[in-house]
């Protein structure tokens, strides 16, 4: 006898699949630990070995809390009003569906805060592919649809409207500044709660070992200070604040 799945249940079985093909874990143990380690350490140790910025501005938030890492693919998308509709924003589909799995798509769009620049379909298609996160220096929208989907966004905020006939594609796994960082296709995008870094490639190595520092001297430092009551001794003993 065949055994029948009701076509109701069959949909969420082949994207569980799917997404089970496509999300496999990232083979370069850099990025696991960068998964590990916390943001604020991350730009404490760009900070410190280089004197450089890592961390996106303020406004860069979750839109559900969470925590990612992985290779950036980044899309610009340039303001301009036409009537060409969706076609002249193709490049930045055919970026997701070019994306591998594990990748974190990095979007700009020019003056984007009140512009969604990706919704629920965008959203949908970047999880069933495996996509770690995406980072949107502009707006998003479908916010219900991206919750049930628990695939994790940052944007500058939620607006409802879209982006088809106000801007048009300009360019994907290209050079982009997003919430005042430069983002290069590759570099290693880091997020939980506190925000948003970016890590070159070539320093990952040595900006992973100096998190790692970084969080273990503060994950002892919390015991110490709830011990002896005092954050000005803890300082003294373990020479960070």
């Amino acid at each position: 006898m065949k055994l029948r799945i009701p076509l109701a249940g069959a949909v969420p079985l082949v994207l569980i699949a799917a997404g089970w093909l496509f999300a496999q874990p990232s083979p370069d143990p850099r990025i696991e630990g960068f998964r590990l380690v916390e943001v604020a350490s991350v730009a404490d140790a760009m900070e410190q070995l280089y004197g450089q910025r890592a961390h996106m501005g303020h406004a860069m938030r979750p839109l559900v809390t969470t925590k990612f890492a992985g290779p950036a693919v980044t899309v610009s998308l340039k303001k301009e009003e036409h009537k060409d509709g969706a076609p002249a924003s193709q490049g930045m589909l055919d970026a997701i569906d070019a994306a591998p799995a594990g990748s974190v798509y990095v979007m700009v769009l020019e003056d984007g805060a009140d512009f969604a620049g990706i919704g629920g379909l965008m959203a949908t298609a970047m999880k069933i592919r495996g996509l770690a996160g995406a980072v949107v220096d502009a707006g998003i929208r479908d916010t219900p649809q991206i919750k049930r989907l628990q695939f994790p966004v940052f944007s500058r905020g939620v607006v409802p409207s879209t982006s088809i006939n106000h801007y048009r594609f300009a360019g994907s796994n290209v050079p982009v500044t997003c919430a005042g960082v430069r983002v290069n296709p590759g570099d290693i995008i880091a997020a939980d709660e506190d925000g948003v870094a970016v890590v070159p490639r070539a320093r990952a190595a040595e900006v992973l070992k100096k998190a790692q520092e970084l969080d273990d001297t503060e994950h002892r430092m919390l015991p110490f200070i709830e011990k002896f009551r005092s954050i000005k001794e803890a300082v003294a003993k373990f020479g960070r604040i």
